[in-house]
């Protein structure tokens, strides 16, 4: 379908930037294995903790990490952990997703200066802290493309809130409804929605289109192919 005319593009990070299974099974199934030190009992709690089938290296679709905060996958590991193990959980988890192999679904960079050929202004809005976003992206090598970047940490009510998504049309100075949000889970296209924005939805995470479609103004199979969509 042919999207209103649009001066920025927002983007989810995991999922959409970057294929979601690809990028963070492996990095669950060392947290898990990490966390668990050789207790296999503790690891397969853990695992069904956070939807996590260790055998198959796979998320289940309804896994609350999938769109979920490090914050919110601290509270569902902790209680499965000894006390010792437990008071460093955040930080231990910040700083092992900040060194996390990222996968992108198609290559990023010509992509992203494409569209900022076009004019248009870029952003992320994603669960992820904002310390990890960035230096997710910055190994990427497209922290340049991006005029604003925004994580669960930075001062706005996570997803699917649309407060992250109105923090960057006020940043950006321009309207919500000229901005796309461009997402891969049901809380990127409930916040898009709730912001007045543009909603499309990609198919790099879990969800499939059945899932997506009712929610998006348009599904794509990744990112590339926004060019051809946007005119």
């Amino acid at each position: 379908m042919p999207l209103p005319a649009l001066r920025a593009v927002l983007f989810d990070k995991d999922g959409t930037l970057f294929d979601f299974a690809a990028s963070w099974a492996g990095w669950i199934a060392e947290v898990i294995d990490t966390l668990s030190e050789g207790d296999a009992a503790r690891a397969n709690t853990i695992a069904q903790a956070v939807e996590f089938d260790r055998a198959a290296r796979a998320f289940a679709p309804t896994s609350p990490l999938i769109a979920g905060t490090l914050a919110e996958a601290a509270d569902l590991i902790r209680p499965h952990l000894p006390p010792a193990r437990a008071a460093g959980l955040d930080g231990f988890l910040l700083d092992s997703a900040t060194t996390a192999d990222m996968v992108p679904p198609v290559p990023l960079a010509p992509l992203l200066g494409g569209l900022r050929a076009r004019g248009l202004v870029l952003g992320v809005a994603t669960n992820d802290a904002e310390a990890a976003a960035r230096a997710h992206l910055d190994r990427a090598g497209i922290a340049n493309q991006f005029a604003h970047v925004l994580g669960y940490d930075s001062g706005y009510t996570p997803k699917p809130a649309p407060d992250m998504l109105l923090g960057f049309a006020a940043r950006a100075g321009l309207p919500p409804q000229s901005v796309a949000m461009v997402g891969d889970s049901t809380h990127d296209l409930h916040a898009g929605r709730a912001a007045g924005m543009v909603c499309i939805g990609v198919l790099t995470g879990l969800a499939d289109e059945a899932t997506l479609a009712p929610h998006a103004d348009l599904v794509l199979p990744d990112i590339g192919h926004l060019p051809h969509h946007l005119g």
